[in-house]
């Protein structure tokens, strides 16, 4: 039986030993560089879908201030046609009831 003192067989061990190494270092390495680029994919998928959601969002929000501005015009429509309303009851009870206007 051959003992582990002979200089080829830590030779070999050592051989061996950078081998594994350097096969779990580029591994690794390999698995890592995969990742990174990866997770770049997703963040830049990610990215492009927040800023079509970001556009989305603002056509609705120019939409609601079209429709506010519209709605603005109507209701300041109607209070003019109150307003003269107002003004035309106020009158007709006045002469109705004979209500002089003093």
């Amino acid at each position: 039986m051959e003992l582990v003192n002979e200089p080829q067989i830590w030779v070999l061990i050592g051989v061996f030993s950078a081998l594994m190494l350097g096969g779990f270092t580029l591994s690794t390495t390999l698995m890592m560089h995969s990742m990174r680029s990866s997770i770049g994919g997703v963040r830049d998928a990610m990215t492009a879908g927040f800023t079509a959601v970001d556009a989305k969002f603002a056509a609705v929000d120019a939409k609601f201030e079209s429709l506010e501005r519209t709605m603005d015009a109507r209701f300041d429509a109607v209070n003019i046609k109150l307003e003269h309303l107002d003004r035309d009851v106020t009158a007709l009870s006045r002469k109705v009831f004979g209500i002089s206007s003093e």
